[in-house]
């Protein structure tokens, strides 16, 4: 069973589309293994995005993620990782094909809803991150 991280952004989440994100990933047939709702810091938002930081939007890129609380994801299934991408659409949301979370519910390229790891390593640090790591001890 792979498992890979989302991420459902604060303008998702101040619109009440937690449930209507997760309805769509658990159609496609996968499940949520594990959920936790965090406030970010600067410092966290700048960590987690590190990799955008010589980019221009990185300033309000970070300001948008710490303006309100996410919802961490670890998201199970058969080919999870490329599963949950292709619910989730493209990034932007005008670009996104009929029928994803991102054409249904984004905004624009930043506040697009949902942000999902790019390769099984990165779900692997992503979920680490936000110390979603599941404790099967007992």
């Amino acid at each position: 069973m792979e498992q890979t991280f989302m991420m459902i952004k604060p303008d998702a989440v101040r619109r009440n589309l937690i449930g209507e994100v997760v309805r769509r990933i658990e159609e496609a047939g996968l499940r949520i293994a594990r959920l936790r709702m965090v406030q970010l810091q600067m410092s966290e938002a700048q960590e987690f995005y590190a990799v955008h930081k010589e980019r221009p939007f990185f300033g309000s890129l970070c300001e948008f993620m710490t303006s309100g609380p996410i919802v961490a994801l670890v998201v199970e299934g058969e080919n999870a990782q490329v599963r949950v991408r292709e619910v989730m659409g493209a990034t932007d949301p005008a670009k996104a094909a009929e029928g994803t979370i991102r054409k249904a519910v984004g905004l624009n390229i930043e506040q697009n809803s949902v942000h999902g790891s790019d390769a099984l390593e990165t779900a692997r640090q992503e979920i680490a991150f936000f110390n979603l790591k599941l404790d099967l001890r007992g």
